[in-house]
């Protein structure tokens, strides 16, 4: 890709994520909680969750396998790093969840094709875009990488521990809701989005790279959104018992 269309890539995805993040305010994504007919036709949960995550996978191993850099160890922590969210997300995660819900089809296909271009945004800088000489050797002692690595698996443990949680709340057959209050849910409603945003900030001090923050500010615009919403469910459903618990950034908002 031209690096001149690269360009024009990113910042649209600039331009569109604050469009995001002012529509999610006033709709609600139709899955989860939120799910209702007028979304259309679905499809299973755990289908709907692999389709939409594994295309990322498969575009950025599709960068690294064509790539000169593959075995330049910067980059093949990078590449490991990004691919062991992904892994998660697509393989393991989705055959965890309990239940029978169901997915939007709409929702499926708008996830696989912002993973896609996040995809090429995050493999076109890293493989191909990037100067050559920009992570080398001693990127890895330097203060980006420490610090990035460390948000990075600090966020991932938080978004998996806080998964397992809201997996846990519910016996088999039982399909109500329950109000969260183990880990980092004692302080905000939507823990597992609070780890998710960390891990991203961890990858985009990693890199350093503006392909990186845009897609940190894309799970801003969608996250964020979201937790309001299902915090305003839960004050709902549950009143006083939401406490003094913020909706995804403990004791800020």
């Amino acid at each position: 890709m031209p690096h001149e269309h690269f360009r024009i890539l990113l910042y649209s995805m600039i331009v569109l994520t604050a469009i995001v993040f002012v529509i999610l305010y006033f709709i609600n994504a139709g899955y989860g909680m939120f799910r209702q007919k007028n979304w259309g036709p679905t499809v299973n949960n755990k289908l709907g969750w692999m389709i939409m995550e594994c295309p990322v996978f498969i575009v950025m191993l599709s960068y690294w396998i064509s790539s000169d850099r593959k075995f330049m160890i910067p980059y093949l922590i990078f590449f490991l790093l990004f691919q062991l969210h992904y892994f998660n997300r697509a393989f393991i995660f989705p055959f965890l969840l309990k239940g029978k819900s169901r997915m939007p089809i709409v929702i499926t296909i708008s996830g696989m094709i912002f993973n896609l271009i996040n995809g090429v945004m995050q493999g076109e800088w890293i493989f191909r875009q990037s100067p050559i000489d920009l992570y080398g050797s001693l990127w890895l002692t330097s203060p980006y990488f420490i610090i990035g690595v460390a948000l990075f698996f600090a966020g991932m443990i938080i978004n998996i521990h806080s998964d397992q949680i809201i997996r846990n709340l519910r016996k088999p057959g039982d399909s109500k809701h329950y109000l969260p209050d183990q880990g980092l849910y004692k302080y905000v409603t939507s823990a597992n989005y609070f780890g998710e945003i960390i891990e991203w900030t961890g990858f985009a001090v990693l890199t350093w790279s503006l392909s990186g923050f845009v897609f940190v500010i894309w799970c801003f615009a969608n996250l964020v959104p979201r937790a309001n919403s299902i915090y305003k469910k839960y004050k709902q459903e549950f009143g006083e018992g939401v406490g003094g618990r913020k909706r995804i950034f403990p004791f800020i908002y």
